[in-house]
């Protein structure tokens, strides 16, 4: 168990470790509804979508106030500079690609990082899934054209279906239903791989998908997972087993998606019995997006008032005094592990706009996690006409995402990103070498473009090289100090 530490950040008052009880000044579960609201749809069956939220709201939770809290404990050990937060997953999960196989897969990859991250930062991993609730995609415009047709734009499964067609682009409130179960049965399979056995370290070979053995990463990690091999006999060895040390054979894992869909949100929003705090209860963590984070808008004012961690997407167009007025609405009790900021700047633009909000989170003394999104502003077209990202302009982000922090002497607190443990084309370059014209060969997304197993360990290990830079950085900076 993660305990929960007390850091006093510069410039602030003592601050107590646990959010207060309290109601936010003039928030419920509904002030949302009072406040402007953008990309969400327009049902056109009102009773229909009330009745979808009826039935939701004496829906068993999917997530517990408890575990909520866990993640905000171990979260806040990120911003102290003590852990690594690794968030990832689907851009957007679908109906028709919900198979136990699927889902396996995707843990897989993301378990496969952990364990380079841990080699690379030498502490703790926070791993968050986005998944179980991830169904619902911002969009650039509310219609789509094709042929001099125009269509409601598609928003995700858990809206309306892709299918260009006028009864699947109409948005329906019982798929707010069906996405319910889904991530249900979700959570239900990744808790049994969490805790069941599936994450033990002893079967790390395991985790190497087929398609990925073979390739340059997939030997770089089997040379790894050997050394892994030979630290479990060490430690068996020496009296440490799976029995006494819990953490060798399972693991925390923990569910994030971004909170778009605000009558989805409420009707799974439960008050806890414990301390009386409300808790969005469909995720552990829920983000707001750059589209979104209107200071005087719904996303916001809803978010401010439940008790998760909660994380907001700061994009190049953010200014430092905005990002200090949400922080103050967002995080007023300034508590550690409450908010992650997630910088999705683009790689040409990541050093240069990036180091301007981290000296003013620095200077008024906030406690935030600071997590990087290199895949939302290297979304380009490819001449073959798919959206597609460039693996090089992904770790280009990464990469100056570090250096800014190093600059600053911050922390580079996470990695947040889009990833599928199936062997898709979607993202060009990398070890694999995929190009415009193989993209179509195997491209599956309903949404963005996401990395493959094999370019998500190519990350992995380009953030352990990055993390290993950084600790090496601290330790000079600590030896300087002693003498």
């Amino acid at each position: 168990m993660v305990q929960q530490l007390n850091p006093q950040p510069r410039g602030r008052k003592p601050q107590q470790a646990q959010p207060k009880a309290a109601k936010p000044s003039g928030w419920t579960p509904e002030t949302w509804r009072s406040k402007p609201i953008r990309q969400v749809p327009d049902y056109p069956d009102a009773k229909a979508l009330e009745e979808a939220e009826a039935q939701l709201a004496v829906y068993p939770p999917l997530v517990f106030a408890g575990e909520a809290r866990d993640l905000m404990k171990a979260l806040g050990r990120v911003a102290e500079g003590k852990a690594f937060l690794l968030q990832g997953g689907d851009c957007a999960e679908s109906f028709a690609e919900f198979r136990a196989n699927n889902i396996r897969d995707m843990f897989k990859v993301l378990l496969q990082m952990a364990v380079v991250l841990t080699f690379g930062a030498a502490c703790p991993i926070v791993k968050v899934g986005r998944l179980a609730g991830q169904f619902a995609k911002p969009r650039s415009a509310p219609l789509e054209e094709q042929n001099g047709v125009k269509l409601p734009a598609y928003r995700g499964d858990i809206v309306n279906g892709i299918e260009f067609t006028p009864d699947a682009r109409r948005p329906d409130p019982q798929r707010l239903v069906r996405a319910y179960n889904q991530s249900a049965a979700t959570l239900n399979l990744i808790r049994a791989f969490a805790q069941g056995g599936f994450a033990d370290l002893h079967k790390v070979h395991r985790w190497n998908l087929d398609f990925v053995a073979d390739s340059p990463q997939g030997h770089r990690y089997r040379e790894l997972a050997d050394r892994l091999d030979e630290a479990l006999a060490f430690m068996e060895a020496c009296g440490l087993t799976a029995d006494a040390a819990p953490q060798v054979r399972e693991t925390s894992f923990y569910t994030s998606h971004e909170a778009l869909l605000l009558w989805y949100e409420q009707a799974l929003t439960r008050r806890d019995s414990l301390t009386g705090d409300w808790y969005d209860c469909s995720a552990h963590l829920l983000w707001i997006g750059d589209r979104t984070r209107q200071i005087d808008g719904a996303h916001v004012e809803f978010l401010r008032g439940v008790k998760n961690p909660i994380g907001l997407k700061v994009g190049p167009t953010m200014a430092p005094d905005e990002l200090i007025r949400l922080i103050d609405v967002l995080n007023p009790d300034d508590v550690p592990g409450r908010l992650t900021l997630i910088a999705r700047m683009g790689a040409d633009e990541v050093e240069k706009r990036l180091p301007t909000l981290l000296r003013a989170v620095k200077r008024e003394g906030r406690s935030v996690v600071w997590s990087c999104d290199p895949m939302h502003g290297n979304t380009v077209k490819s001449t073959t006409g798919f959206k597609t990202r460039a693996v090089g302009r992904i770790l280009a982000e990464v990469r100056g995402f570090f250096a800014a922090h190093a600059g600053e002497g911050t922390h580079a607190g996470g990695v947040h990103f889009e990833l599928t443990g199936q062997d898709v084309t979607e993202c060009i370059g990398g070890a694999q070498a995929i190009t415009d014209e193989t993209l179509k060969d195997r491209y599956h997304t309903h949404c963005d473009p996401r990395l493959n197993a094999s370019q998500a360990l190519e990350l992995a290990f380009t953030i352990a090289e990055e993390l290993k830079r950084a600790r090496a950085g601290d330790r000079r900076l600590a030896a300087v100090a002693a003498s």
